[in-house]
């Protein structure tokens, strides 16, 4: 089953990395994320995110690890997924998305599945879930 919605990052929150112990030419942030969802996925999540990014180029790559609680197509709960993607200056490549095995509550217990992200031309950020729900 395929569940869509929209999403506006409610809060984007920097947090301090200890100094690297590697050097590279693109630095490691890394940051926690509120976010809200409208449509047929409904609800909040809370985000780790972390990136490697040349804000200058448009050129890095991130990782994100997203517990998510709302409803999708009416069924509430909460889970895990995680997603990360590179950019090269345009557009996205080499992404990856995947809700955890095993992370279900409530009526979406046993949520298997996979998904993915866009941003449209305007800013809009769209999000989709790919699900089953195996008990």
């Amino acid at each position: 089953m395929r569940a869509s919605g929209t999403f506006k990052v409610a809060g984007f929150t920097p947090v301090p990395v200890p100094g690297p112990a590697i050097e590279t030419a693109v630095p490691v942030g890394l940051a926690t994320m509120d976010k809200q969802y409208e449509g047929e996925v409904v609800g909040r999540s809370a985000t780790l995110f972390t990136a490697a990014f040349d804000q200058s180029t448009g050129t890095g790559t991130y990782v994100a690890m997203e517990s998510f609680e709302g409803a999708l197509h009416g069924r509430s709960g909460a889970f895990n997924f995680a997603h990360s993607a590179t950019a090269s200056g345009e557009g996205r490549q080499d992404e990856f998305f995947v809700i955890v095995p095993g992370s279900g509550t409530g009526e979406l217990v046993g949520i298997t599945g996979a998904g993915g992200i866009a941003v449209d031309q305007d800013g809009t950020h769209r999000i989709w879930f790919d699900y089953g729900l195996g008990q």
